[in-house]
């Protein structure tokens, strides 16, 4: 880990001795990011009371930004030499190590405003601070901001936010983000991209039927089991044998826990000499797990993840965020960022999940983009070190309600953040056999990321074909998710010992996920390493790997517009496709 040195004064009269100049120094500020309002569905309530605290993440430049994504495009190319040579721990570390000076100038900073040096502590890399329990006093003054509490108007949740802030002018060269400040979701607005539905008629226990011949069986256009996905993604037959070193992880949130009994019950009724099947739980900054009150998102997750790779090991990242703060009790406030929370636990370990599944998201424009950039750098470093990363697409095809939160209230396609982050792979939704586009999936283009090179001719192929259609709702310099597709209705799990039926494009993701440990397994068994970021692979050696799409569409804005259409090749309904194993495990042997 990169060292830090701040050397602080120890009390507050040595900060009243600061010379004039310093004082002015530290009072030329500048904005790092402002909003006119807080977003929609959040309301202002007060100021909160006298000794509240509030924990400060401050994200400090690297001092080659660009280090790590060429990293990561050299160890994920096919192409490339260095294809599969992952990074470990200490070396992602040097490439985002910040410059040698700017420990010394925040440390002067933190120190002109009596920030004491044992409440600042390193995290990940050293390219992370974190101060503890700062007088929201003091965070208003350090950052220029005006701290309030500001409660979502549906879902009751309170939280400390500012809609603008600033930092010396001096310092804009040295850090990147100071977080909470702008970035109200992270709560509730972080949404599931599940629905339950109600169970088709007849539900019929697919492990019973013979699935040898590699047919699908009928019954799977009524329910989805593993069963069915096995047979339709030809992992049927396949046997892990990388279990020594090959895991699958899921991302939980929002207090949603997974249940052991229900995992239980599931291989039971669905899987066959499954019986023992388990996972472990990770809990991150008070995340919890309550076996007493199973969700419907974490046990979908659980039981497809390990549907589809049993016995790989599955680990439950349970990370906590989501409590609200109780402005009458004065006390320090959970930072209610759980993507940091997650991201900074996992890439301090030693050791990685291969394969990382995740079903949360919400809308890129509630996302202040400088904090969604350096959220999407931490999972390039994931990658870097040989994870694949996916995420579900969303399920309000181009858009919930298509309207812009800038004041404007403009119409505009609202493309969903952490899927539109071009380091990760985004999972699209299908359904039926043949497969074709569900009607809700999400898909879109960043307004906030350009199109990668990896799907440079994918992307603007698509476009320069649907000519002047949706012109102007959508960016059309921006990345196009998502990348791939999966099954995404009428799953069955069981919730609290009862058989449910759920779709959604947080079907989909576990479900493209367990594929991808399979390939994982495969590799590793025979002395490869795992894939790690799947782009480049997928968009070149790995594409005649993939069932085409053809077709279907994603809805437009609440029925006033026409979303996207699928087509040959690429489109961001169902990516690239949906996998076929036998093919890819070809193509990557």
């Amino acid at each position: 880990m990169i060292g830090l040195s701040f050397v602080l004064l120890a009390t507050a009269a040595s900060f009243a001795a600061a010379t004039p100049e310093l004082a002015s120094r530290w009072a030329d500020m500048q904005v790092k990011h402002a909003m006119d309002r807080a977003p929609a569905k959040w309301s202002a309530r007060g100021l909160p009371e006298e000794g509240t605290t509030i924990d400060l993440r401050i994200k400090l430049k690297s001092l080659d930004s660009d280090a790590i994504i060429k990293s990561l495009y050299d160890v994920s190319d096919p192409k490339s030499a260095s294809y599969g040579a992952h990074l470990n721990k200490d070396e992602v570390a040097s490439l985002v190590a910040p410059h040698a000076d700017t420990h010394a100038i925040v440390s002067e900073w933190l120190e002109h405003h009596a920030i004491p040096a044992n409440t600042i502590r390193p995290v990940l890399h050293g390219d992370w601070l974190m101060l503890e329990a700062v007088p929201i006093s003091t965070a208003n003054a350090l950052l220029d901001a005006s701290y309030e509490i500001f409660e979502n108007l549906e879902t009751g949740d309170k939280i400390l936010r500012t809609t603008s802030y600033s930092l010396p002018t001096e310092l804009h060269e040295h850090i990147s983000l100071v977080s909470p400040t702008t970035f109200f979701g992270g709560m509730r607005p972080m949404k599931t991209t599940y629905h339950a539905v109600e169970p088709c008629t007849p539900i019929i226990n697919v492990v019973s039927e013979d699935l040898s011949t590699g047919e699908v069986p009928a019954s799977c256009g009524c329910a989805t089991t593993p069963a069915c996905l096995q047979a339709l993604y030809n992992t049927t037959g396949y046997t892990p044998k990388a279990m020594h070193i090959n895991t699958l992880g899921v991302a939980g949130y929002l207090d949603e826990y997974a249940s052991f009994a229900d995992l239980t019950t599931f291989a039971e009724t669905f899987l066959t000499n499954a019986t023992d099947a388990t996972f472990t739980v990770k809990q991150i900054n008070g995340g919890g797990n309550d076996q007493s009150a199973p969700g419907y998102e974490a046990n979908l997750d659980i039981q497809y993840t390990t549907g589809m790779t049993y016995p790989t090991p599955q680990i439950y990242y349970s990370t906590g965020g989501s409590p609200p703060f109780n402005p009458s009790q004065g006390t320090s406030t959970n930072t209610n960022e759980p993507y940091l929370d997650f991201l900074e636990y996992l890439l301090r370990q030693p050791t990685i999940p291969q394969t990382l599944t995740t079903s949360y998201g919400d809308e890129e424009q509630t996302v202040p983009e400088h904090y969604a950039v350096e959220v999407c750098l931490l999972f390039a470093q994931l990658g870097a070190r040989g994870t694949s990363i996916l995420f579900s697409s969303g399920d309000s095809g181009v858009g919930s309600d298509c309207v812009s939160n800038d004041g404007s209230e403009k119409e505009m396609f609202t493309p969903v953040f952490p899927a539109s982050c071009p380091y990760v792979t985004a999972v699209g939704g299908t359904r039926g056999i043949p497969e074709k586009a569900v009607g809700f999936t999400g898909g879109g283009f960043s307004n906030y990321f350009v199109i990668p090179q990896y799907q440079a001719h994918a992307v603007t192929s698509y476009i320069h074909n649907i000519g002047s259609k949706n012109a102007g709702l959508y960016n059309k310099f921006g990345r196009g998710y998502p990348d791939v597709a999966a099954q995404g209705v009428n799953f069955r799990i069981f919730v609290d010992g009862q058989e449910q039926g759920v779709s959604g494009t947080s079907a989909s993701s576990p479900t493209f996920a367990g594929v991808v440990s399979l390939l994982n397994d495969y590799r590793l068994s025979h002395g490869k390493s795992s894939l790690g970021f799947l782009n480049p692979m997928l968009y070149t050696t790995g594409a005649s790997g993939l069932n085409d799409i053809t077709s279907g569409s994603n809805p437009g804005c609440q029925g006033t517009s026409d979303g996207f259409s699928t087509a040959t090749g690429w489109d961001p309904v169902t990516g690239l496709g949906t996998p076929n194993f036998v093919k890819l495990k070809a193509i990557l042997k």
